[in-house]
């Protein structure tokens, strides 16, 4: 079955505190909306909607079982935002190191 384009940005999706705290909620094991909102200050409504905005992201998925459905991270989308995030933050820490030895190395000189 062929992956569907998304809908959402996912940095926009994790731009939003109470989104992260999902995030954050379901990297441990999948949850309900009713167990998302007793942990969050949000109500379920409010939980709802974030939860569509993580999974247009292709962030979260859900699995129907029984009359409840279960939300869980989404492993596809979550290495995206992790690949782009290595390739970013390793050249950012890989032009650092090498500033930082050549700073080292003409102290040293001295």
């Amino acid at each position: 079955m062929p992956a569907l384009p998304l809908a959402g940005d996912p940095f926009d999706a994790l731009g939003d505190s109470n989104r992260r705290a999902i995030v954050e909620l379901l990297g441990s094991r999948g949850r309900t909306v009713g167990e998302i909102a007793e942990a969050l200050p949000i109500s379920r409504p409010a939980v709802s909607r974030h939860l569509r905005l993580l999974k247009q992201a292709g962030l979260v998925i859900d699995e129907p079982h029984g009359t409840r459905r279960i939300y869980q991270l989404q492993a596809r989308g979550v290495e995206a935002v992790q690949a782009y995030l290595l390739e970013v933050w390793g050249d950012a820490a890989r032009h650092f190191k090498l500033m930082a030895d050549n700073t080292r190395s003409r102290r040293s000189s001295k």
